[in-house]
């Protein structure tokens, strides 16, 4: 059993604000499709503060500020999208496009086609979240998506230039200064100024999260998401130095992210707890990074590995950091997580921005049914079939008219008993004429 030395504020004040969230996007996305572009530059100046004459960027507009942006941002932008760029290229040549005869005459395919236009979420409003242009954009483009729309908000009133140097260097085809529901919903249903994409993805707070689940159906999304999770397993050698570190790291995105740490030590969650409370006073991120361990940290202390693991598997994070002796033994003992970040040389602020897997990851127990980004969501796989042989043709439609008809589909029966007429002489006494 575990012993839990730090409690979350109960689900039903989350569920609550949640609630709030929902009614507040609903009525954005209606308003957008309803008015449009008005709509969409009447939120724009609600909540950024910001209404230029035109959202989208001009390509001299773009050029101009990546001009102003220091040469070695431009170098490790560069440098990380060559490690994303890398990653995503391995992940597409990993899936194969075949074709088999099953039977004599009887081809079957599978082919993977790009969607036709992609939206990338790019998160602003207090940081500048180049990474996570990398992640949308560059995946989005090494899948093969031929229009790829980036939308971000300024900050402060502010064009992010290190933002839109990211975008640009990732390869969108279309980059707008807008954020926020306003953003998503215009991508989504389009207004007289963007037409609509197909898919889109991209972190993004509550709101955005909200708008992209509402969307879903009408646009594909990358995954349900909600505010960053980081979870990190320990054993009694881990220090507890670097696991407060590294759980103040995530819970700075922003008030609601949870921080939770399940050890097998109960003297390392305690002094992983006085050394988040000595550390966190000196944060510039503390007004981000207070109330998010406060409200949302846990610690656990459990007797085992065995219970760590299947603690661990139950919370479903998307980050899961494992600071023990032997932390490979992760890959086999878990299956529900976003992505796994191993041994103490592994941070997950290099996942977050350096190292070249995705940072779009499942959270609020996603990871129970789906990975995170990765270049096949940008992908259609589709199949195709073929009969040429007579003999088939005939097998194939007697056998589709007999199991059509256990279901009492006599339509589609008849079309299997047409195709063995036509390969074989059947008759057709169900045909009068």
């Amino acid at each position: 059993m575990a012993t839990i030395l730090k409690h979350a504020v109960p689900k039903s004040e989350v569920t609550a604000s949640l609630a709030q969230v929902r009614e507040t996007v609903t009525g954005v996305i209606a308003d957008i499709r309803a008015r449009g572009d008005e709509a969409v530059r009447a939120y724009s100046e609600k909540f950024d503060k910001w209404s230029p004459d035109s959202f989208r960027l001009t390509d001299e507009e773009v050029e101009k500020i990546v001009a102003s942006v220091p040469q070695q941002v431009i170098d490790d932008i560069r440098f990380v999208q060559d490690q994303v760029r890398t990653f995503a290229r391995h992940q597409l040549d990993s899936l194969r496009e075949f074709e088999v005869e099953t039977l004599p005459g009887v081809r079957l395919g599978q082919k993977h086609i790009p969607v036709r236009a992609a939206g990338a979420y790019i998160p602003g409003g207090r940081y500048p979240l180049t990474a996570s242009a990398h992640m949308t954009i560059v995946t989005a483009k090494v899948a093969g998506v031929p229009r790829v729309v980036a939308c971000t908000p300024p900050i402060h009133g502010e064009i992010p230039a290190a933002t839109v140097a990211a975008m640009r260097l990732a390869g969108a085809d279309e980059i707008w200064l807008l954020g926020g529901v306003q953003a998503v919903a215009a991508m989504s249903v389009g207004t007289d100024t963007m037409r609509p994409v197909n898919l889109i993805a991209g972190p993004g707070n509550a709101y955005v999260a909200e708008a992209k689940r509402q969307l879903f159906g009408e646009i594909g999304i990358d995954l349900f998401a909600g505010p960053t999770e980081i979870l990190v397993l320990a054993d009694d050698e881990a220090d507890p130095f670097v696991c407060a570190v590294d759980l103040l790291s995530q819970a700075e995105h922003g008030p609601d992210s949870p921080a939770v740490l399940i050890t097998t030590s109960r003297e390392v969650a305690e002094k992983t707890i006085a050394e988040v409370e000595r550390l966190l006073p000196g944060m510039p991120t503390r007004d981000f990074a207070e109330p998010a361990w406060r409200d949302h940290g846990q610690v656990h202390v459990v007797d085992t590995l065995d219970e760590l693991y299947a603690l661990a598997d139950e919370f479903a994070f998307e980050h899961v950091e494992v600071l023990t002796a032997e932390p490979r033994l992760a890959l086999e003992r878990m299956t529900q997580y976003g992505a796994l970040f191993l041994g103490e040389g592994t941070c997950v602020s290099f996942g977050d921005k350096v190292i070249g897997t995705n940072h779009v990851l499942p959270t609020r127990g996603a990871a129970r049914y789906t990975g995170g980004l990765w270049v096949g969501k940008y992908l259609k796989t589709v199949t195709y079939q073929e009969v040429t042989d007579t003999d088939s043709q005939a097998l194939l439609g007697r056998l589709c008219g007999r199991a059509a008809r256990v279901e009492l589909f006599e339509g589609h029966a008849r079309s299997g008993d047409v195709r063995a007429a036509r390969a074989a002489g059947d008759e057709l006494p169900w045909n009068t004429a």
